[in-house]
């Protein structure tokens, strides 16, 4: 039998090597506020690709210094950071591994001293603002900051853009009735809540004609929030729009228990894929290299998404190779070191 979790897979003219993903997360790592690259970015990111990781995606990258969730947040609002991003993506080509990158604006979930901006004014919980309920040109402003964003992450030499739409930040909260309660034409219905990922999206593909993911989560885990359901339908509208691939995730928009195991959010990449005839990525809690070969095996999802296992083992696509027995490529420094069966 193949081993389908290092078989390369081809999103548009991009082939990735192998089908494990490295998970955007937040590294609130900036030495100052102007949002740019740093040596840690440089060797924690790089370190994945020598690892072997196929894709490497940064960060939630903020388009506007309010998007950022900290002031130590990396950004792409201005000229001033293509430098450092330009370093990074070309590093981890010289280490054989793609680069994405992940749009974002925090939304409401800012952690900043300006204030901080939603759809309605309903803060996230008492720990948070009260946010500032976005009028018509602020809106508009921010489908040009991401349309702005994916003009310099092309510039960067990025190779896949990911839309952020998950975990309770801006996108998401517009998405969520139980964020977003206006009444005009972004909310009060399932395809006004629609209205401002959907022009994102479009606003991006005027920039962007490469590989395009976006992160959603599938369900707030309250009744009368999003379901997997009714992603689903949004992800036939966002593959009608030239979306790539459906980034599963879920949570974050409200204050909630979730009851979390091994691959607890697979079903909903699972069911996305199935009924909405788009790639997905899977994650949450994949740690076991059989289990992520489980779920490409059985046409669950397509690509595997992985955080903190990355985080505990750079080096977990080496180790994934020798547990599921077959050969994949070494630097020739740590040759030594590896033993394939």
């Amino acid at each position: 039998m193949n081993v389908k979790l290092f078989e390369p897979l081809e999103i548009k003219k991009m082939t990735l090597k192998n089908r494990i993903v490295m998970s955007p997360m937040c590294m609130y790592s900036c030495e100052s506020k102007d949002g740019t690259v740093n040596d840690w970015h440089v060797i924690h990111y790089t370190s994945r690709a020598i690892g072997g990781v196929g894709l490497v995606i940064l960060e939630a990258t903020a388009v506007e210094p309010r998007g950022r969730i900290s002031d130590r947040d990396l950004g792409i609002w201005s000229d001033d950071q293509l430098p450092g991003l330009k370093r990074l993506v070309d590093l981890n080509h010289r280490y054989g591994s793609k680069m994405g990158i992940q749009l974002a604006h925090a939304g409401r979930k800012a952690e900043l001293e300006s204030p901080s901006l939603g759809p309605s004014p309903i803060r996230f919980d008492e720990q948070y603002q009260v946010p500032k309920e976005m009028g018509h040109e602020e809106i508009c402003q921010v489908v040009t900051d991401f349309r702005s964003g994916a003009r310099r992450a092309k510039e960067a030499g990025f190779d896949v853009i990911e839309i952020h739409a998950a975990h309770g930040y801006l996108l998401h909260e517009f998405l969520s009735p139980l964020s977003n309660q206006r009444n005009d034409s972004y909310g009060g219905t399932d395809d006004n809540r629609f209205r401002l990922l959907s022009e994102v999206i479009e606003a991006v593909k005027a920039e962007w004609d490469g590989p395009l993911f976006v992160r959603v989560s599938a369900s707030d885990y309250r009744e009368g929030g999003l379901t997997a359901q009714k992603l689903a339908e949004y992800a036939k509208k966002m593959k009608t729009l030239g979306v790539d691939l459906i980034d599963t995730s879920s949570g974050g928009n409200v204050d909630v228990p979730i009851d979390v195991f091994p691959g607890y959010q697979v079903s909903f990449a699972e069911k996305i894929k199935h009924e909405s005839d788009i790639m997905t990525g899977a994650v949450g809690l994949i740690s076991e290299p059989v289990h992520a070969e489980e779920i490409l095996q059985n046409g669950r999802a397509d690509l595997i998404f992985l955080g903190r296992e990355l985080l505990r083992d750079p080096y977990w696509p080496r180790r994934a190779a020798v547990k599921l027995g077959t050969r994949i490529e070494v630097p020739e420094p740590y040759r030594r070191g590896w033993r394939f069966k």
